[in-house]
């Protein structure tokens, strides 16, 4: 009998020791869900004035969850807040370009989203495509926008209604108002343009534009652009510099939202942010936004440049972070911040959230932006993300393509350098590393 005591005694310590190292933590769940945190937040483009009130709605729900919010500046950014994250230096939340995806992946500083946040089944339901297919890797989900953007064809109203002509669905109607809208002196010089089209120096958001021309033609291809489809592309936009009779932009005229804002450009293609930039500018400006046109009978393609919002691989608090990001991008919160933006510039940022976006669609400015939502692309010619690799490497080599091209150079031939250089900036940005050959 005394064998069996000390034999059960000992058991008993044995399975409570186990218990108590490797067991549930009973009465401390709250303590640990309740333990105040602090969440660093880097973000971009909106000071904290226009997120404020989401913060502070959050902290009703959270309130153990500090939020700091630092405004950031794009110059440099990307590389500063890489840096940053691999020295365990950086922020727990951070906004990062769709386009940066893949390269923040392949250096792994992205954190992913735990399922019991949100599914991808969910994710999938709640956001565009687009979205999906940059924002997500290997069925996980490495960022969320809280707005959705890309190209809108601007237009000026009062160019258009004095020449009769018609907002373009296609781009030969596109082409043929361009050059019904142009005004020029007795000499040739241009006095009203038609469309900001054909050149790089005085064209904002030329890169998106190529890069749209690209995805919807057929046969084209960005990741090979030396290809008869892709010198007709290149040749289409210069034309509208270089030939003569569809002469209806200039390389010596303005840039080309200063020429919009001034009146004196008929057709303008940029994102939804650039409308407060021109409002602020000219006041007196009657314009409104389109779609972007398309190519008869095919299927169609926007482009798309989003800002998302990702958690670091390096935060102490991630599943924290994410359901920040969760709320923050939640209908609720984009409603609120949406009204609360609207009343201190035209309009806010427009939703990223599907079951939102049918609230836009009459507004005539914003609501281009939202119908071709479901239509968005992307690829790495985003301009203005001032980022120094993947984006603005890419752009110089269709710049030096574009240029050659008005100098008078082959199109094709102009794009075979263009080609080599997409390869050397998707292997360093984009592609998985190589493994290195095993050794026998």
């Amino acid at each position: 009998m005394r064998k069996i005591i000390i034999i059960v005694l000992a058991l008993a310590t044995t399975l409570g020791f186990v218990f108590w190292r490797f067991g549930p933590k009973i009465g401390n769940n709250n303590k640990d869900e309740n333990k105040p945190t602090t969440l660093l937040i880097y973000g971009l483009w909106e000071d904290e004035n226009y997120i404020k009130p989401a913060i502070e709605a959050y902290k009703k729900v959270k309130p153990n969850v500090t939020l700091k919010y630092v405004f950031q500046s794009s110059i440099n950014y990307q590389k500063r807040v890489q840096t940053q994250i691999s020295s365990n230096e950086g922020p727990d939340v951070f906004m990062l370009h769709q386009t940066w995806v893949p390269g923040f992946i392949k250096a792994n500083l992205l954190s992913p989203m735990p399922s019991g946040v949100m599914s991808l089944e969910e994710y999938t339901q709640a956001f565009n495509p687009v979205a999906v297919e940059t924002l997500t890797q290997d069925n996980k989900i490495y960022g969320i926008a809280r707005g959705i953007d890309g190209l809108a064809l601007y237009y000026n109203e009062d160019i258009l209604k004095a020449v009769n002509a018609s907002v373009p669905q296609t781009w030969e109607e596109f082409r043929n108002s361009a050059i019904k809208t142009t005004t020029k002196d007795p000499a040739g010089n241009i006095i009203t343009a038609g469309a900001a089209m054909g050149a790089t120096g005085n064209v904002d958001h030329w890169p998106d534009i190529i890069g749209l021309l690209f995805l919807q033609q057929p046969g084209a291809s960005l990741e090979k652009p030396n290809s008869d489809a892709g010198a007709e592309i290149i040749r289409f936009y210069t034309n509208f510099v270089t030939k003569p009779s569809q002469k209806v932009w200039d390389v010596n005229l303005e840039n080309s939202t200063q020429a919009f804002a001034a009146g004196k450009l008929a057709f303008y293609f940029a994102p939804s942010w650039r409308a407060h930039e021109i409002h602020e500018t000219n006041k007196d400006l009657h314009f409104n936004t389109a779609s972007v046109p398309q190519l008869p009978n095919k299927k169609k393609i926007s482009w798309s440049t989003v800002w998302a919002y990702a958690v670091s691989s390096k935060s102490q608090n991630q599943t924290q972070a994410w359901e920040f990001l969760k709320f923050f991008t939640s209908s609720q919160t984009q409603k609120l911040l949406y009204q609360e933006a609207s009343k201190l510039r035209l309009f806010g940022l427009p939703y990223s959230r599907v079951e939102l976006q049918k609230e836009l669609e009459d507004d005539p400015i914003v609501g281009a932006f939202v119908i071709q939502a479901p239509d968005y692309k992307s690829w790495y010619l985003a301009s203005q993300t001032h980022d120094q690799g993947v984006n603005d490497q890419m752009i110089k080599y269709f710049e030096d393509a574009i240029n050659a091209t008005l100098q008078g150079a082959d199109p094709k031939s102009a794009l075979d350098t263009t080609a080599k250089g997409v390869e050397q900036v998707l292997n360093t940005f984009v592609n998985p590393a190589t493994p290195a050959p095993s050794k026998r």
